[in-house]
């Protein structure tokens, strides 16, 4: 089932604690096309059609990854896209849209997703997995 935007946002902001809805989008906007730099095929297209229209564009137009980036490279690569961001307040930022987008995938598309990305996105989705 796909989130309605203000929903999807509103989650996003509940989460990373944010003053506007507009500090919520920004954040899904960048956390969004880092992670679509990661998916690929099926994987991809079924978690775009879990989120709304906008962002689920965003997740299939991707930012340009060379090589999937740790859990830790992705958090320094969001602060470099997020003006005035820190590595401690990004991993806050990709935490409020991992988790959202976690609850939105639900557990089989999310284990999906986890199986495309390198060991530790599982903590940034809020789902740590047993060892």
């Amino acid at each position: 089932m796909t989130l309605r935007r203000e929903a999807f946002l509103e989650h996003v902001k509940e989460r990373g604690e944010y003053g506007t809805v507009e500090e919520a989008e920004r954040a899904a906007r960048v956390v969004l096309a880092l992670l679509g730099a990661h998916l690929v095929g099926e994987v991809r297209a079924q978690l775009a059609a879990c989120l709304p229209e906008g962002f689920a564009l965003i997740l299939l137009n991707p930012l340009q990854s060379a090589e999937p980036l740790p859990p830790e490279r992705f958090v320094r690569a969001t602060a470099a896209w997020i003006e005035g961001a820190t590595e401690q307040t990004a991993t806050w930022d990709v935490s409020a849209v991992l988790s959202t987008v976690a609850d939105t995938a639900g557990d089989d598309l999310l284990g999906q997703i986890l199986l495309q990305l390198p060991a530790g996105y599982d903590l940034l989705f809020g789902r740590p997995q047993p060892t």
